[in-house]
């Protein structure tokens, strides 16, 4: 496998001293309860094994989470899981429901790790396009996606690169064009609690028609700015979850006790949390969108997640690799190509920063991009 764009450019920060805005994660080390519960736990609690499908405190967390926030009733013992990291579960979930020759639809731009998931299980993948500014899912693309012989299609709402969010609509308009098939969503929902200007995030699993064919993954390391954690969050119906778990017990077999715990604690007595996570992030994004335009360049709308969008094609820019190389040699500001993020026919005409850094960092970058003349 080649080496990632991803990659290139954390190492291009790591070796010129650029300010880092291509790789996604915050500055903020996120909750001090729940880090304090970690360490408690790992001095006190349990150091062997933990059962295989999570601690039962954390997977009932998660399902009472869940219940509060985007009401859906999930019995803890037989629809809940937990993975070391959402990556993992999407792993997990792949290898379960494809065998060779199955299709995989996927919607591009799309992380990184999708693709080559799909493959490694030996799927076969279909695209569905989407383009700036609005990224909007078309209903007929995905119809003309979906075939008898779709396995699995995967979305992911919020959307990482485009930091796009997709409503009750958007998801009934998946689910007809489902319909007839005995294809699985596979719902990549990470970004859950990170969305802005009064948006509530609609879980496909709230989608009567999706309820029994949906994977929904989440992240306690995006919920809660903790991303080095590594713990993924699964809900599905009975039937899939016993698919999914055979394949979790020949990915990792199990996640850390420790941080299980803590996320269990922060599940059920952080709600907290989110109002002003998502207060802060949306100031920053939009310090950091002002300045990008106050600096001569057209931002993109930004729903949901630590990412903020540049249309290059203004500049007269549709090479948007070359221009991140410049950007980063020239400036000493690292960005990500979204090219990067498809497979077929890219957009070459925008690239991605993250916005989820201390106020100096974006105000310094601004500074920079403020002198560089594309």
């Amino acid at each position: 496998m080649p080496v990632t764009v991803f990659e290139r450019m954390s190492r291009i920060a790591r070796d010129t001293g650029a300010i880092n805005l291509g790789q996604g994660f915050p500055d903020e080390p996120g909750p001090e309860s729940i880090r304090r519960k970690a360490a408690e736990a790992v001095v006190h609690g349990l150091s062997q094994y933990p059962p295989m499908m999570g601690i039962p405190e954390l997977r009932a967390a998660i399902a009472s989470h869940y219940a509060r926030w985007q009401g859906v009733t999930l019995d803890p013992a037989e629809e809940v899981m937990v993975t070391s990291g959402a990556t993992e579960a999407i792993a997990a979930a792949l290898f379960a429901l494809l065998s060779e020759g199955d299709e995989a639809v996927l919607i591009q731009p799309m992380y990184d790790a999708y693709l080559p998931l799909v493959r490694r299980a030996g799927g076969a993948p279909r695209f569905v396009r989407l383009a700036p500014p609005d990224w909007r899912l078309e209903p007929e693309a995905l119809k003309a996606a979906i075939t008898p012989r779709t396995k699995v299609v995967v979305l992911n709402n919020p959307l990482n690169p485009t930091g796009s969010a997709y409503g009750r609509a958007d998801l009934e308009a998946l689910a007809e064009a489902m319909a007839g098939t005995d294809a699985v969503l596979v719902s990549d929902e990470v970004w859950e609690h990170v969305t802005f200007d009064g948006r509530e995030h609609v879980t496909a699993l709230s989608v009567p028609a999706l309820r029994d064919r949906t994977v929904k993954i989440g992240s306690a390391g995006k919920m809660f700015a903790l991303t080095g954690w590594k713990i993924g969050l699964v809900c599905a119906a009975p039937h899939l979850m016993r698919a999914l778990a055979r394949s979790h017990q020949f990915l990792t077999f199990t996640t850390p006790p420790s941080l299980q715990a803590a996320v269990a604690y922060g599940l059920e007595r952080e709600d907290a949390w989110f109002a002003p996570m998502r207060a802060d992030l949306q100031r920053k994004r939009d310090l950091f969108s002002d300045g990008l335009r106050a600096a001569g360049f057209t931002p993109l709308d930004t729903a949901g997640a630590y990412f903020l969008n540049v249309d290059l094609a203004p500049l007269g820019v549709d090479d948007d690799l070359a221009f991140c190389d410049r950007l980063a040699f020239e400036a000493g500001v690292v960005s990500v190509p979204v090219s990067a993020f498809y497979e077929e026919n890219p957009v070459r005409s925008v690239a991605r920063f993250c916005f989820a850094k201390h106020d100096r960092t974006l105000l310094d970058a601004l500074e920079r991009l403020a002198r560089f003349r594309p």
